[in-house]
């Protein structure tokens, strides 16, 4: 189940560890407009899992040479390379009280310790984001579930659970207009919207990966989504 923990605390069995520091876009630009104040921070904690019809060491291979799935799953977001393990993306258009923006972020895909992958933000070269900042760090560990296997389609197969977390805070600088408005109005919107945006992203991405990852095995998959909640 998606979750939040507004006090950050872990709420499944990995646990996540910080690997580098996001920083906070300020060009001088924002920096030096009368439009723009203190951000608000939208942060949420968000936790769930995917199955795969294979074993650990078949899932890991595939997660390992994410340059050969990751664009293609991260569709209809845009996707550019950055170096070996990061990639740009652009998230999609997303709004509220009439104040819009197209979030563009890094992440880098870390290669796995001891089965465990993280990612996290990094910068995009020439890139400073237009009123906003993300803060971006998730782990996922892959566990294998000794007590059922896959009996259909004349498959019989282990299932592997790739268990993820996200820890994820993104920085608004608001112009004048919108901060007149209540305060716990604009947080609480805001706290939604972001929740609606990592259940779509994550719903979506996470079918295309199941679907991507036992077309590669010549594997028959019917996948069901899960009901994702706060």
């Amino acid at each position: 189940m998606l979750s939040k923990n507004r006090e950050g605390k872990s709420l499944g069995k990995t646990e996540i560890i910080y690997s580098g520091e996001s920083k906070l876009y300020k060009s001088e630009k924002l920096a030096s407009s009368a439009e723009l104040v203190k951000p608000y921070c939208f942060d949420g904690h968000y936790s769930d899992c995917m199955e795969m019809y294979a074993d650990v060491p078949t899932v890991a291979n595939y997660l390992d040479n994410h340059s050969s799935w990751f664009s293609r799953c991260a569709q209809p977001m845009k996707v550019e390379p950055l170096g070996e393990n990061g990639y740009a993306l652009v998230i999609g258009k997303f709004g509220s009280f009439g104040y819009e923006v197209e979030p563009k972020i890094g992440l880098e895909l870390l290669p796995q310790d001891n089965g465990v992958y993280r990612i996290f933000t990094i910068p995009i070269p020439d890139y400073n984001p237009p009123g906003y900042d993300v803060d971006y760090h998730a782990s996922l560990q892959l566990i294998e579930d000794k007590n059922e296997s896959v009996t259909d389609f004349n498959l019989n197969a282990p299932i592997t659970r790739v268990e993820w977390e996200l820890d994820l805070k993104v920085y608004v600088y608001f112009p004048r207009f919108i901060q007149k408005l209540p305060k716990s109005l604009i947080q609480s919107t805001g706290d939604k919207l972001l929740n609606q945006i990592v259940r779509q992203v994550s719903r979506r991405l996470t079918r295309k990966v199941q679907k991507d990852f036992h077309k590669s095995l010549g594997i028959p998959f019917n996948v069901k989504s899960k009901k994702l909640g706060r």
